[in-house]
């Protein structure tokens, strides 16, 4: 009943991709759980260098034999003065000195090679590879699908997606102002492109030939039954995985994940530089105030780093980036496998009730 155009090109059971959430979440478990429970499990590897990129891609193989998929961040062209870094610098500072860590760190790398990380998943042959933050250079693009890679972009406004399908992407990923996590906008300020899932799915159907995956607050059967109207052939869950068991997600985030409501959240620059929706915190709430510029993605997001790990060792949420969507009173703990399945149970009752409903209007 669930079978759609990307199912069948995918050879995956349901319309149900885990979001590739970076940073820690999405483990090798989490993966294998949901493509083994017949939707596409993702690895969000970003942050991960080469080694640990690869390891992670063997591990997800060692657990399934299912089509899986995984996610890098498109690097962007970021330079900032000394003189806005310093004034960060010191600001951050106080943060430290509560958390008893050292200030004025000194930061090697802001982000891992993206060419070093394409290459590994190159050579593992992966099965399908999916993007953020803009469009790789053609020749990566044209790299995986010599290998028989199947490739998705993310889009947050029609524009993007039509630059997206033109570039050869072979789906998008509808990413909706609800959704957990970082924008994926890449032609726009990342707080302007606020276009609503239930708005932004059916505009970018209607202008893109290739499969579209709707994301951001969809947490249930509800909200697949609703996306595959809208024009979707696949939803992307992200928030729905989070509190799970497999889930690598910090003890004191899913905490946070199962007791807040849906007017926790709001978008913020303060944690990484780049727009980002997460449960408000005390650090964002201080943030607000800071008189200076915050540096861009990922320089800010290298100078939090240290902050964010101290937090996360004395299990306080007040400083840690907790990313969430919309759809958070909705997350249970259950396991990913028991998630997949109430979805598509719910989505098979819903599509009933819409058939009766038809039958009785006759």
């Amino acid at each position: 009943m669930f079978e759609t155009e990307l199912t069948r090109t995918l050879k995956i059971r349901y319309p149900i991709f885990q979001a590739p959430m970076a940073g820690g979440p999405t483990t090798p478990d989490l993966v294998a759980a949901v493509s083994n429970a017949g939707g596409l499990g993702s690895l969000g590897t970003g942050y991960l260098a080469p080694e640990q990129l690869r390891s992670a891609i063997q591990k997800v193989r060692q657990l399934t034999d299912r089509p899986f998929g995984v996610n890098l961040f498109v690097p962007e062209q970021t330079i900032e003065s000394e003189k806005t870094i310093g004034q960060m610098t010191d600001y951050l500072n106080k943060y430290r000195v509560e958390l008893g860590i050292a200030q004025n760190p000194s930061i090697l790398k802001v982000s891992e090679s993206f060419e070093e990380q394409v290459q590994v998943l190159l050579e593992e042959k992966i099965p399908v590879f999916s993007f953020t933050f803009g469009i790789p250079p053609q020749d990566v693009l044209q790299a995986m699908k010599q290998c028989g890679t199947f490739v998705i972009g993310t889009a947050t406004t029609v524009e993007e997606a039509k630059q997206l399908e033109a570039a050869g992407v072979d789906a998008i990923v509808a990413q909706g102002s609800e959704a957990g996590g970082h924008r994926g906008t890449f032609l726009k300020n990342g707080s302007d492109s606020l276009i609503g899932t239930m708005a932004l799915v059916p505009q970018i159907a209607d202008h893109v030939s290739i499969p579209v995956i709707a994301s951001g607050g969809i947490m249930d059967g509800r909200g697949l039954v609703a996306s595959l109207t809208l024009g979707a052939a696949a939803v992307q869950m992200g928030t729905a995985f989070l509190a799970c068991p497999e889930s690598g997600a910090h003890a004191t985030y899913k905490q946070k994940i199962l007791s807040a409501n849906e007017d926790d959240t709001e978008i913020t620059r303060a944690y990484s530089g780049k727009a980002a929706r997460g449960i408000r915190t005390k650090f964002m709430n201080d943030m607000h105030r800071y008189p200076g510029t915050i540096p861009p993605y990922p320089i800010q997001n290298a100078m939090t780093r240290d902050i964010r790990q101290a937090a996360a060792k004395v299990n306080n949420p007040e400083y840690m980036s907790l990313w969430a969507g919309q759809g958070l009173r909705l997350a249970n703990d259950h396991s990913a496998a028991a998630i997949v399945k109430q979805t598509m149970n719910q989505a098979n009752i819903l599509v009933k009730r819409i058939a009766n409903l038809g039958m009785i209007d006759n």
